[in-house]
């Protein structure tokens, strides 16, 4: 008994320390308004041979915590229900979006503003042959100001055009996505994804807004920012998000893309800024958030020692969020979302959630219940998402009817073992699987 909670402590102390660099689950509680699903959907569990070692072992019990009850996504603000897809569509979607808007991310202002693309080096023969490199330069101009995106493109040579892409919101060193290929990194495997038949893109979150708190003088908030700021104006987590989406703008002229099957990825915040982009931009047809916790895939309700909260998210990073977030520090039961209302703004596109065991500080299982939870607002649309309440084995993946979610050894990270589940699901997503 004592080994077992001295192990315990000392994870979440472990938690703790790497949070401050990154970006920072218990009885579970998945809330009251909906009920266990009665039917399990079509799905497929895979492991990789790097997590056999941890067959068998799941994922450890949930610490005490307060019950919560959470917001139901199909419950209209004039308590009217939610029965079909087009009410989703026409009513309640927008609803939620506001609330989003309102009281978590902020709101893009409507400031006029010109782009431009600039392919700036091309290479039809990067990677020996297996692939086409392009890097483009997207500015964003308002009067005399203007930012630039810079982002990094491989397209594969030898898969018929146009492909599928994935496009990683980076918010890592720029030496994790090298158009040289001199420096490699799991983060951005792009090697794998051009041998998978994928185009595989990023671009840094600070070439659009700084990740620090400047006052909102820089970036995307220099740009496009009137003189005074309202509560509900939008942070660097939206104005990352925003970013991809002039990314996606871009993708939508180049020919070799299948501008139908592009995902946006982020891991961490952002994994954050990848849900809040896909939940708002419905061109992007799967969303994948790698790690994201607390203000990303994890759902805000679920209260303990050891894993972040809004207060400490608000805290140490005052500049992600809207002003008003702040007024729910410590109250996240008054919040009127929680993150599988996030998830349900993607139905009925793809989604996927990774976890990582190690990763207590972001509730992997917080993660996991916000995607079950979203499977009402998937069901509208005839699709199961994930389904069963229980969470995988540590090591397997997870695919769902529209939805995904993998929970693997180690700690908090994007790794090529994250990746090849994301490319896995993909090819279920795409109709690549033979």
């Amino acid at each position: 008994m004592f080994k077992s909670k001295l192990r315990q402590a000392v994870l979440i102390m472990l938690a703790m320390v790497y949070s401050a660099a990154a970006d920072g689950p218990a009885k579970s509680h998945p809330g009251n308004w909906s009920r266990q699903r009665a039917q399990r959907p079509e799905e497929q569990v895979v492991r990789s041979k790097t997590d056999r070692a941890a067959q068998g072992r799941t994922f450890q019990p949930d610490p005490d915590m307060p019950a919560f009850t959470l917001p139901d996504p199909l419950l209209g603000a004039d308590g009217r229900r939610i029965g079909t897809a087009e009410e989703w569509k026409t009513r309640r979607r927008h609803e939620i979006l506001e609330l989003f808007r309102k009281n978590v991310y902020g709101r893009v202002p409507d400031t006029p503003y010109t782009k431009s693309f600039k392919v700036v080096h091309q290479d039809p023969q990067a990677m020996g042959g297996a692939a086409t490199l392009k890097q483009v330069q997207i500015t964003l101009s308002r009067g005399q100001a203007s930012l630039t995106i810079s982002v990094v493109l491989f397209i594969p040579n030898r898969a018929p055009k146009p492909v599928p892409a994935f496009l990683l919101i980076c918010n890592r060193g720029t030496e994790n996505f090298d158009p040289t290929r001199e420096r490699k990194s799991e983060f951005w495997p792009a090697e794998e994804a051009i041998a998978r038949g994928y185009a595989i893109a990023a671009f840094h979150n600070e070439d659009v807004d700084p990740d620090k708190h400047d006052g909102f003088k820089d970036g995307a908030h220099g740009l496009l920012d009137a003189a005074v700021r309202p509560p509900d104006a939008w942070g660097s987590i939206s104005a990352w998000a925003w970013g991809a989406s002039r990314v996606m703008d871009y993708f939508e002229t180049d020919a070799g893309l299948a501008r139908d099957k592009i995902a946006v990825i982020g891991h961490s915040r952002g994994g954050k800024a990848a849900l809040w982009a896909g939940a708002q931009d419905e061109r992007f047809a799967l969303v994948v958030s790698n790690e994201s916790g607390c203000t990303g895939a994890s759902l805000s309700r679920r209260r303990f020692q050891g894993k972040e909260s809004v207060a400490r998210i608000n805290t140490a990073f005052p500049h992600w969020f809207c002003e008003t977030y702040k007024t729910y520090n410590g109250r996240e039961d008054a919040l009127p979302v929680d993150q599988h209302m996030l998830i349900a703004l993607i139905a009925p596109r793809a989604v996927a959630v990774g976890s990582a065991e190690q990763d207590l500080w972001a509730d992997p299982r917080g993660e996991f219940l916000s995607v079950v939870h979203a499977g009402p607002v998937y069901r509208l649309f005839g699709r199961q998402a994930l389904g069963p309440a229980a969470m995988p084995e540590i090591g397997a993946a997870l695919h769902g009817d529209g939805a995904h979610y993998h929970i693997r050894e180690g700690k908090h990270d994007l790794t090529l073992r994250d990746w090849q589940s994301y490319l896995d699901f993909a090819d279920k997503v795409f109709g690549r699987v033979k």
